[in-house]
């Protein structure tokens, strides 16, 4: 075999089995719709001071609210690791190692952090009941919400600023999704960056901008041609 005759593996395309069921596509937007309402859910039933932390168990509509929220976490996660592979379903052949590596680990970051907070925060309320409620659960309880505000705060939300930042390089290479959201992801990732201090609400920034991300992925998978099998 002369050199002309070697073939390079990584430039051949082996048909895979598997196919990206059409359902994927709306993975984005199950992510972006149980995220907003679960960060409501707990953003509005949970007091804002971590001095204040115990006062609202007292209240089990407020209780149950969060618990509401705090169970909507997972199944959002669920939906954004499906989000993760329709990107990369997009990007196919044209997947850059190097930015698919950012992408990849910026978003599971993302959602491992988003667990650990949750579960923290949800195995101390569940753990302080407001009958028991005292000085030392007080204290519990105000580090457990420090600890879950920096989990989310300092780190989630700066891991989804990179997830938003590589995602609008590698669609502005490739095209994959159009232009206008690959302009608007620039200042939604640069206020999750150095605007999370500001407002707690900065953080819908991100499931706002995906829901976006994932009507155009979804629109223009409509658009595109259905090629006959068989």
């Amino acid at each position: 075999m002369t050199a002309n005759q070697t073939v390079d593996a990584d430039e051949v395309q082996v048909a895979s089995p598997l196919k990206t069921p059409g359902a994927a596509a709306v993975a984005g937007i199950v992510f972006s719709v149980l995220g907003i309402v679960s960060l409501l859910l707990i953003r509005l039933s949970t007091p804002a001071s971590a001095g204040q932390a115990g006062a609202w168990l007292n209240d089990s509509t407020r209780r149950t609210t969060v618990a509401i929220g705090m169970n909507l976490v997972p199944f959002a996660g669920i939906a954004f690791l499906w989000f993760i592979g329709v990107i990369r379903d997009r990007v196919g052949r044209h997947e850059d190692r190097f930015f698919a590596t950012i992408f990849i680990g910026s978003g599971l970051l993302f959602v491992g952090m988003l667990f650990v907070a949750t579960a923290i925060e949800g195995g101390i309320v569940s753990g302080v009941s407001a009958r028991s409620f005292g000085s030392s659960a007080s204290s519990t309880l105000v580090l457990g919400r420090d600890v879950t505000a920096a989990l989310v705060n300092t780190y989630a939300v700066r891991m989804a600023a990179v997830f938003t930042l590589t995602t609008v390089t590698i669609a502005r290479k490739t095209k994959i999704i159009s232009r206008w959201l690959t302009y608007a992801g620039v200042p939604v990732a640069l206020v999750l960056l150095i605007g999370t201090g500001i407002s707690v609400w900065v953080e819908l920034l991100f499931p706002a901008w995906i829901l976006a991300l994932s009507v155009d992925i979804l629109l223009a998978r409509g658009r595109e041609p259905i090629t006959p099998t068989g």
